[in-house]
Parts: structure tokens; sequence; C-alpha cells
């Protein structure tokens, strides 16, 4: 098992930042790769970024790319989202989530509780 608590929500304008910080705790040798998925109001929740979690490879929706800079520290397993300018649709509920196997950007094992991010026009 492994336990994912998110912190670094909160409100912000738009063109601003924020980190998103997930500490894992547990079973975190066996991890694979780590993830942040989102969910806005009356939307399903979709993929945000993921990193693989010994070689440090990194992937983006499209929808953050050049925006949202995900990282990773093995030992203190931990990981962060560095995200900068802020837009109003990326209002949502971020997710940390993590896998022990397998590079799909779904079928996550392990959940957070979720962290809200507002973001104001």
């Amino acid at each position: 098992q492994v336990q994912l608590v998110e912190s670094g929500g909160g409100l912000v304008q738009t063109g601003g930042s924020l980190r998103l910080s997930c500490a894992a705790s547990g079973n975190t040798f066996s991890t694979y790769a780590m993830a942040w998925f989102r969910q806005a109001p009356g939307k399903e929740r979709e993929f945000v970024a993921r990193i693989g979690w010994s070689a440090g490879i990194e992937d983006y929706a499209d929808a953050v790319k050049g925006r949202f800079t995900i990282s990773r520290d093995t030992v203190m397993s931990t990981v962060w989202m560095q995200m900068n300018n802020l837009k109003p649709e990326d209002t949502a509920v971020y997710y940390c989530a993590a896998k022990m196997a397998g590079w799909s950007r779904g079928d996550y094992d392990f959940w957070g509780q979720g962290t809200q991010v507002t973001v104001s026009s």
C-alpha cells in the first residue's frame, strides 16, 4: 500500500503560479510512476502530468505543456508540480496518484485526497 498526501493548492489570479506537493509513504520502493490528475466541477477526471519514478521521464497533457512541470525526489518520496501562467480553466481539484507497473496514462493504483486549485479571472 502507498499513502499519498497532497498540499499546495489555493486561490490565485490568472497568470499566477502555484506549486503542488505530494508526499508518498508506505511501500514506495515499488513505485513505477506517479502522476497528477484533475477534476473540474461537472467534468470527468483528466490526466495532467506523469513522471517515471526511476528514470524521471516526464509526460504532459497538451493543455498544460509548457506551463506545468512535474518533478520528483525518490529519497524524499515526494512529487511536485510547478504550475505557471495559470488560467481559469485550470480550476479543479488536483489529485496525486501512484502506480506499481505500466507506463500508460491510466490505471493508477493509489490516490490522494485531492487539493483545490482555483484560478480567478
